[in-house]
């Protein structure tokens, strides 16, 4: 038994030095961790399930709905698919960079963006952390908006008309 740990050892220990020589920076995650009983622990697990999430989820509407969903389901932000559905629909068409130049809040030089046209105060003032701040990217600007939804009217549920 021992042999066996002490070659898992030296493995390790001759991995993270190849990785340090690579000047990859991936040397850091080839380490152990602090408590950590091998090298295998060292894989930031959050890093790995945000990529496996991510992979799950298509670019286009329904991708961006339903990763927007389930953001919104580990902040509390209440929502569902047909309500985000209904609302981009009628603000953007779908359309991830879609503008208003004309409402009045083009005229204060603060134009609506994106899917749930969402100004720039808004977007940042509820923007939700692990999302883009890209007012234009889909899932952050649905997200976003879900948000606002959320504090004015309870839900994007209840609202049925320009916000």
């Amino acid at each position: 038994m021992r042999a066996t740990g002490h070659r898992r050892h030296a493995t390790t220990a001759r991995l993270a030095r190849k990785l340090a020589l690579a000047g990859t920076g991936a040397a850091v995650l080839a380490l152990p961790l602090v408590g950590a009983t091998g090298a295998f622990a060292a894989t930031p697990a959050a890093a790995t399930t945000a990529t496996t999430q991510a992979a799950a989820y298509t670019d286009n509407l329904d991708g961006w709905i339903r990763q927007s969903l389930d953001i919104m389901a580990q902040h509390g932000i209440p929502g569902t698919y047909d309500g985000i559905h209904r609302n981009v629909i009628r603000e953007s068409s779908g359309n991830p960079y879609a503008i208003n130049n004309w409402d009045t809040n083009a005229a204060a030089g603060t134009p609506s963006k994106g899917l749930l046209q969402v100004i720039d105060p808004t977007f940042q003032a509820y923007h939700v952390p692990g999302t883009s701040w890209d007012p234009y990217d889909p899932v952050a600007n649905i997200t976003a908006a879900c948000n606002y939804a959320a504090h004015r009217y309870g839900s994007i549920d209840n609202v049925f008309g320009p916000y």
